[in-house]
Parts: C-alpha cells; structure tokens; sequence
C-alpha cells in the first residue's frame, strides 16, 4: 500500500519489497518504531518536538490529518470526547473544544488521576480555545475528573508510532494508551462498541504482523492521515479490562488511581494478581480477599517492620501508617485516602513521629486497606502500611514491630 506523495516506506517496512521481513517471527514492534522514527526524521517530516524517537511522533501536516475527523459522523454523533496529550493530536483536542464537545485528556503518565477535563472560561476566544487544546492549557484550564465521576466516553482518540489498515497498533512503547483505555473499560466509562480512531502521518501506515498483538493491545476503527480517513473494520476485540498478571509492583507504585482500581476489583472478587506478586501471598483462591491468618506476625524474623493483624484480641481494624515525610499535613493523607477509596472511620494523627493509624469499621475494611495502600507515595517517599497490633481497652493506638507506638494519640480526627 503506498500513498500519494510519500515513498514506499509501507513496503520497506513491511519488507514485501525487499524481503527485509520475509520472516514475519524475526520482526519486533521496537523494529517497525525505530524504522519509522528513523524515516520520519531523515525525510524531514518530522515536526516540534524533535527528535520524534521515543515519542508519538508529531508530523508535518498534522493538523491536516485532524480536520479529517469532521468527516467521521462518530465525531459528529460524540458528546464526551477523550483525546491523548500528545502533540499531533492537538487539532482533534481544538475541533472538541470548538463543537462545545466534553473534552477529557490523560494525565500525563497517569501521575494525578485518569482524566482531566478541559473547561475553558466563559466566553472563551478561538486563541484562548487554541490554547487549551496545547498541553500548557491542558494544565492551566483542566478539572481533574475522578473514579466516581459518571464518565461515558462517546470517541477515543489515541496517538501511534504505527497501524496497520486492519486496525493493528503500535505505540511508543510505555503500554499508557493500551492502559489508560483498560482501565477506562474497569470503570465502566467505555465499551466494546466506542469507537477509537488514530492519527499519523501516511508513512506511518505499515503492515503489522498479527503475531506481535497481544490481548491488552488496543486496536483502532479508523486512521486519519492528511490524505486519507480509513475505516479498518477491525474485527479483534478490544481489551475487556485491567489485566492484572502483566502490571508490576513498579508500575503500581506510580500510578495511585490504578491501586484504587485494583482495591475495587479485589472486592468485586476478581483475581488482581500482578506480574511479580507470588500467588501464595493472596491465599488459596486469588479471586477473594487475604485470608487473616497470611498476615505475618510481627515476630516473624522475614519480615519484621509489619505489625500484628491477629493477638489475644482478635484481629485488628486498625492500619498502622509509618515513614511520613516530614512537614506533612494530615489534609495531605485525607486527599490520599479519598482519592484511593480508602477512607476509615477516624485517624489518629501522629505527624511529630512521621506516623499515623487509620481506624475501620471492621478488621477486614482493614486489612482491604492495606492491600490498597501498599506502594502509596507521599512527596519522595514510600509509606509503611500495616495492620496494627489490636487494641485492648484504654489503648486507642496500635502497636507495631520497630515503631515505638504511644499510648496515647496526639490528635484524632474524623474524615
């Protein structure tokens, strides 16, 4: 396939030219991004910011290839409109704004939330409209849109490094678009029926050989290019949710809204088991809560920062919170724990001592809240997170191995 005024680059890259790729096996998604990124950038049709490697690249003619989704009458029909930050993408994320469609951009790396939704001031100018479409009027004129925001994404509008006209997509290589829609589909805002268009430059349109598709890649229904709109007809489903198994500890460290996610799957009963997670940790059926008596004591010499989740009490309702960065404002881990659904009954505040005890309902709201929390960062650093030692009377504070715990809390308050 070639287009109008670009060489065969879909041939190179394809190899049904010259034969580089005859063997479809010997051929990586990092081959076909690199061949494309190195192209872009010697035939000059590359544009701000440069080099494109290791990005979705923008191109010349970018904002061409966006007018085209005008045609499209998915757009026409869209009332919510979610479109990637990413440079090339722009011109779709101004026509939003213009059509006064309900704009959503990702957060960048997923680091504050899943959505932004762009709200530009009243009476708003087409310069000022420009300006929100750009990823500085991303930051200065979004409202962060939350996990029970009632969100019903209408079109999906995503960047690629490559597609194929079958629908096949490739993208920079950080698995964000893939996730972002994933993790669209956990909170209900998408289905398998909302449409999901790209935008690249012609040669960017390649072959992509099936065998490099895997279940969490998202597929696209139509490539906008400056000379053509494609309707692929796509027939592979897309992903159908979070698959947990291929998500890291790293990744879950990062990204707090995706351990929100996880917390409410987990009590939904579906297996949330990542990459790197031993099976045996999550109990007998990985598709129910921990069972209590997994919870290592404080005394076992494996692992001697947890604290005590069973005694002579009972279990415990009470989570213990250690490593608090100084200076840190108890309003600081209130937003935390709202924001990852994780909110107790009554804190007991213990800043002086980087410390803090989030008292539950019940030992396993508790014990739910420390799977949810595990990872959970403040500033530069990562908190301790364990169930605490079960209060006996007069003590309204846990106890925990290697973390003197008073008997008395300095504050307690109520969220």
């Amino acid at each position: 396939m070639t287009s109008r005024g670009v060489p065969c680059l879909t041939l190179l890259i394809a190899g049904r030219a010259t034969g580089l790729y005859e063997d479809s096996s010997s051929v990586s998604k990092q081959d076909i991004r690199q061949q494309i990124w190195d192209y872009m950038e010697s035939q000059n049709l590359a544009d701000f910011p440069r080099p494109v490697h290791h990005r979705i690249p923008n191109f010349k003619g970018s904002y061409l290839a966006c007018q085209n989704i005008r045609e499209l009458e998915v757009f026409a029909r869209a009332q919510e409109v979610k479109v990637d930050p990413d440079k090339p993408l722009e011109g779709v994320r101004l026509l939003a704004l213009q059509s006064k469609k309900t704009l959503l951009v990702p957060t960048p790396r997923l680091r504050t939330g899943l959505f932004n939704k762009i709200t530009p001031p009243p009476g708003a100018t087409k310069d000022i409209l420009r300006k929100c479409a750009t990823s500085q009027g991303v930051r200065s004129y979004s409202t962060p849109v939350g996990l029970d925001s009632r969100v019903l994404v209408d079109l999906v509008v995503v960047g690629s490094v490559a597609v194929s006209e079958k629908g096949w997509r490739i993208g920079k290589g950080e698995g964000y678009a893939d996730l972002e829609y994933a993790m669209m589909v956990s909170m209900g805002a998408v289905s398998q029926g909302t449409p999901v268009v790209t935008i690249v430059h012609d040669c960017q349109v390649v072959d992509v050989p099936e065998a490099l598709l895997e279940d969490h890649d998202l597929t696209v229904d139509y490539i906008l290019t400056p000379t053509r709109v494609i309707a692929t007809g796509c027939e592979r489903p897309k992903p159908t949710g979070i698959i947990w198994s291929k998500i890291s500890s790293e990744v879950m460290g990062k990204i707090p809204i995706l351990r929100s996610l996880r917390c409410r799957e987990r009590q939904a009963g579906r297996d949330v088991t990542l990459q790197d997670e031993p099976r045996h940790l999550l109990g007998t059926s990985s598709q129910q809560p921990p069972p209590l008596s997994t919870v290592r004591r404080h005394q076992d010499p494996q692992q001697p920062e947890s604290c005590s989740g069973q005694g002579e009490d009972g279990p415990s309702n009470t989570v213990f919170i250690g490593n608090l960065p100084r200076g840190t404002r108890v309003s600081e881990l209130k937003r935390a724990l709202r924001e990852l659904g994780t909110v107790p009954q009554r804190l007991t505040w213990q800043g002086p001592q980087r410390r803090a005890f989030l008292h539950y309902e019940a030992p396993i709201s508790a014990q739910q809240a420390v799977s949810c929390l595990q990872g959970l960062r403040l500033g530069a650093a990562t908190l301790k997170v364990a169930l605490a030692r079960p209060q006996r009377a007069g003590d309204m504070t846990g106890s925990c191995a290697e973390e003197p715990c008073p008997d008395r809390p300095s504050a307690v308050s109520d969220l």
